[in-house]
């Protein structure tokens, strides 16, 4: 019984998790635990971005080690703190806490010595020829390379030369230094691979204009992670035929051959392994694809509630507790696959169905005028969910004239539409009372503008006479205390699952109507939403650069929905975060 325990909880760990148990049984690294995540601060993280998160983060704090997070800003380019700043509080509002911060920028000093050292030792030159000459000349995964023509320079002119690289006497571009390895080694990334290349023409966003020469990732990335003691450095799956590259560096570099003793001991060394990439349908995770919507003015912005952006997640309305329940649903392996959207949007709407209060909006409102009704009105008090009383009630004005939807309204109806119509159908208004419509009103052009109904007084919900059942019951608004909502009705980005498997221009498989803005009428209760968004300490908030939680809510038969960040004291802004039907697990 024991033995199918252990085989029962085995089977329910990742294979990441399993290799490093292994480790911990076997002492490795003396059952220290370290891992980082290394993002490059040229961009926003998106959605796979997360996937590594939640396993770099995760496997930390499983097995109670610690998870650096490391800025890789080794290209001046396209780097920027303002990537800096928002990588890390994506990361904080999905709940994970760092144990230190790194830049690959704190190693240059070091990583230029390892470079020297290379140069003195034979194992690297300089090379003068084009990026599409050294391209040329790498060959074929079935043929050899061909030889730089530089490749046996003597050590004494490549030192000065690179020196002179780092000194800025180099134009940008015109030389490199590579490793010198193997031009006949079946894996290409082994034929003499670049390991620093010159920029000069922009400065780091850290050291400024202090070095001319930076590191490539092969070289940098491997030595940092050994540099910091990280024991399980892990990837996705395309770093998975760099890794033979990664342990060579590290053979050059670690125990009795590096230049002063790893503080971890002669015998540790980080370990590389990979898990697959997330693919979701209907998006793209290409951040040069991304950045083409948001300069092109295709989408409004990277926190834009289509994009699949980790801030584009949050302002659509997606909580870090349905992001991380997918990762743990959608697992890790070593198959490259395409997760069904769905899936997404429906571990949301099992995060959201008993949090979010329910609340009522009229998207396409007729006047319904209750002609019995006499007096200036009463609160209604209405549970926030049904039937989950700790979530609280709210207070909803009720009077003679309310929104209805225009749908719940027919003029003549067969035995099947079971609302309002003329003829003594009884239905009941939501949490209030039960009414019978009597006629309506049409302009010129036959448009219904008011419908007319009566009230039964004594079937309040909630009282003695409230019990009555009815076939239907409809959602309604007072009209001098609804609120005008601007509503965006966002949906996919793509009109195809796979755009980037699709021949030509990725911009034309845009869903024209990803995007639908209306104006609702929503019941008095949210116009708190819009003085909490006047108030000065959250302005603020906002202000610093800090995550403000957004509030959620069921609109009832439309869906969830987030307040959006443009809201004022004197417009509410609603984002749809998803529909109300659910078709993943059908």
């Amino acid at each position: 019984m024991e033995n199918e325990k252990k085989q029962t909880e085995e089977r329910s760990l990742n294979f990441i998790e399993q290799i490093v148990e292994k480790d911990l049984a076997e002492g490795v690294n003396n059952g220290r635990i370290q891992t980082r995540f290394p993002p490059e601060p040229n961009g926003y993280l998106h959605i796979g971005h997360v996937k590594a998160i939640c396993m770099d983060f995760g496997i930390a704090e499983k097995y109670n080690g610690v998870c650096n997070l490391r800025f890789d800003d080794t290209n001046p380019v396209k780097e920027d703190t303002e990537y800096v700043e928002t990588i890390e509080r994506d990361i904080r509002w999905l709940g994970f806490k760092w144990g230190r911060i790194f830049y690959a920028s704190d190693y240059f000093e070091q990583l230029y010595d390892l470079a020297i050292r290379f140069i003195k030792e034979g194992k690297a030159y300089v090379d003068e020829q084009t990026a599409e000459q050294i391209a040329e000349q790498k060959g074929t995964p079935t043929e050899p390379g061909v030889a730089s023509p530089f490749r046996d320079r003597p050590v004494e002119e490549n030192l000065r030369l690179f020196e002179a690289m780092q000194r800025g006497e180099i134009e940008e571009g015109k030389m490199v230094l590579r490793a010198k390895i193997d031009m006949a080694n079946p894996n290409m990334h082994f034929r003499d691979p670049i390991i620093y290349r010159i920029i000069t023409s922009h400065p780091h966003h850290r050291t400024g204009h202090r070095w001319n020469v930076y590191p490539m990732y092969d070289f940098a990335h491997g030595q940092s992670d050994y540099f910091e003691g990280v024991t399980h450095s892990i990837c996705t799956l395309e770093f998975e035929v760099h890794r033979p590259l990664y342990d060579w560096f590290i053979d050059q570099f670690s125990g009795k051959n590096f230049c002063g003793l790893s503080p971890y001991g002669p015998d540790y060394r980080p370990k590389q392994r990979e898990f697959n990439r997330l693919n979701i349908t209907y998006t793209v995770m290409s951040k040069r694809k991304m950045l083409q919507l948001v300069k092109e003015g295709l989408v409004a912005g990277w926190d834009d509630p289509r994009m699949p952006t980790v801030c584009g997640l949050r302002r659509r309305g997606y909580t870090p507790t349905a992001i991380r329940s997918f990762m743990d649903r959608i697992g890790y392996t070593k198959v490259e696959g395409m997760i069904d959207q769905g899936l997404l949007e429906h571990t949301v709407r099992e995060d959201l169905k008993e949090k979010a209060p329910r609340v009522c909006a009229i998207f396409d409102p007729v006047k319904l005028v209750i002609t019995n009704y006499e007096g200036e009105g009463e609160t209604i008090i209405a549970e926030n969910i049904d039937g989950i009383g700790h979530l609280g009630t709210r207070e909803m004005r009720f009077g003679r004239e309310l929104w209805i939807e225009r749908g719940d309204f027919l003029e003549e109806a067969d035995n099947k539409f079971y609302r309002l119509s003329p003829g003594g159908r009884e239905v009941r208004l939501k949490s209030s009372y039960i009414i019978q419509a009597t006629g309506c009103e049409k302009d010129g052009n036959g448009n219904i503008t008011t419908v007319y109904a009566t009230y039964d007084p004594a079937s309040k919900s909630g009282t003695e006479g409230g019990n009555r059942k009815t076939k239907a019951t409809i959602n309604w608004v007072e009209c001098s205390s609804a609120l005008d909502a601007e509503v965006r009705l966002y949906d996919r980005l793509f009109a195809v699952e796979n755009p980037s498997a699709e021949e030509g221009d990725f911009r034309d498989l845009l869903n024209p109507d990803s995007l639908k803005v209306v104006t609702a009428k929503v019941e008095g209760s949210l116009r708190k939403e819009m003085k909490s968004y006047s108030d000065s300490a959250l302005t603020a908030e906002r202000s610093n650069n800090e995550v403000v939680d957004m509030s959620h809510y069921q609109l009832l038969k439309q869906g969830y929905f987030v307040v959006d960040p443009d809201t004022t004291a004197d417009h509410l802004v609603l984002n749809r975060t998803c529909s109300l039907k659910d078709n993943y697990l059908k």
